[in-house]
C-alpha cells in the first residue's frame, strides 16, 4: 500500500509545475512589455538593467521547480541510423616523380633454330633369295642433313639357317662400311643346336624377322647403309638364306637427339 506521505509528494510534483507555469507565463507577458520600452536608444534607462536581473531569477526559479521531482529511469537506447551515402570522390593526386634511371642492359643475340623436318627413306626388294653365308646382302644410300642427329635403321625380311651340327649366323648393319659404335652394333643372330643328322639335314624353315636400332655419331652427308651376314664368334657357320620368296626392306630415318 502506498503511504499517505508518498501520495502527497506525487501530488505536489504534478500540481506545482502547472501552477508555476501559469505564473511564469503572466510574468513573461509583463516583462515583454517592459522589454519593448528598452529597445533602441532607451537602453540606458533603469528598468532595462532590472530586466536582465529578473531574467536570471526566472531561470533559477525554473531550475529549482523542476529539479525538486525525482528523475525517472533512463530510456531504451534508440536504433542505429541508416548508413550515410558515399562522399564525393576526391580530386586526383599529384603525379609522382620519375624514378632513378636503370643500368644499361646487356645485348643478347637470339639464335633461332629451324623447325625439324622429317627425313626418311625406304629401300625394298622383291624375292632377294640371297643364299650367301658371308658378305653384303643389300645396301641403301641415305642423305643425312645434320651431324648432331641420329639414324634409326630397320631391316625386315625372310631369314633361314640350317646345319647338320651346331651353327650360328649373324645379320648386322654397317654405315659407310663400318658397324655402329654409337653406342653399339645393330645385329640379329640365329643359332641351331646339334641334333640328329637325319633331322637336321631336312630342317629348312624360313621366317620373316626384323632387326632395328639407333646409331649416333654419324656425320652429315651421304651415308651408305648396308645389311650383311656373317658368323658368330666361336661358332661354325651354317647354310644361311635371306629374302626367300618375299619382300625385304631397309628403312632409314633421321631423328633429333
Amino acid at each position: 500500500m502506498v503511504s499517505t506521505l508518498t501520495r502527497l509528494l506525487l501530488l505536489t510534483c504534478v500540481i506545482l509545475p502547472f501552477n508555476g507555469a501559469e505564473k511564469l507565463r503572466k510574468a513573461l507577458d509583463r516583462k515583454d512589455v517592459e522589454y519593448e520600452k528598452c529597445t533602441g536608444n532607451d537602453a540606458d534607462k533603469p528598468n532595462c538593467t532590472r530586466i536582465s536581473a529578473e531574467s536570471n531569477s526566472r531561470t533559477s526559479y525554473l531550475n529549482n521547480m523542476y529539479n525538486s521531482c525525482p528523475q525517472g529511469p533512463a530510456g531504451t537506447p534508440g536504433r542505429e541510423g541508416n548508413p550515410g551515402t558515399n562522399g564525393i570522390p576526391g580530386t586526383p593526386g599529384i603525379p609522382g616523380r620519375d624514378g632513378i634511371k636503370g643500368e644499361k642492359g646487356e645485348c643478347v643475340s637470339e639464335v633461332f633454330e629451324e623447325p625439324w623436318k622429317p627425313n626418311y627413306k625406304q629401300c625394298a626388294w622383291n624375292s632377294l633369295n640371297y643364299g650367301i653365308d658371308l658378305g653384303k646382302i643389300a645396301d641403301c644410300t641415305f642423305t643425312k642433313l645434320r651431324s648432331d642427329s641420329a639414324l634409326r635403321v630397320l631391316f625386315s625380311g625372310s631369314l633361314r639357317l640350317k646345319c647338320k651340327t651346331a651353327c650360328c649366323q649373324r645379320w648386322y648393319f654397317t654405315f659407310n662400311g663400318a658397324e655402329c659404335t654409337g653406342p653399339l652394333p645393330i645385329e640379329f643372330i640365329i643359332y641351331l643346336d646339334q641334333g640328329s643328322p637325319e633331322l637336321n639335314s631336312t630342317i629348312n624353315i624360313h621366317r620373316t624377322s626384323s632387326v632395328e636400332g639407333l646409331c649416333e655419331g654419324i656425320r652429315a652427308g651421304l651415308v651408305d647403309v648396308a645389311i650383311w651376314v656373317g658368323t658368330c664368334a666361336d661358332y661354325p657357320r651354317g647354310d644361311a638364306s635371306t629374302g626367300w620368296n618375299s619382300v625385304s626392306r631397309v628403312f632409314i630415318e633421321e631423328l633429333p637427339k
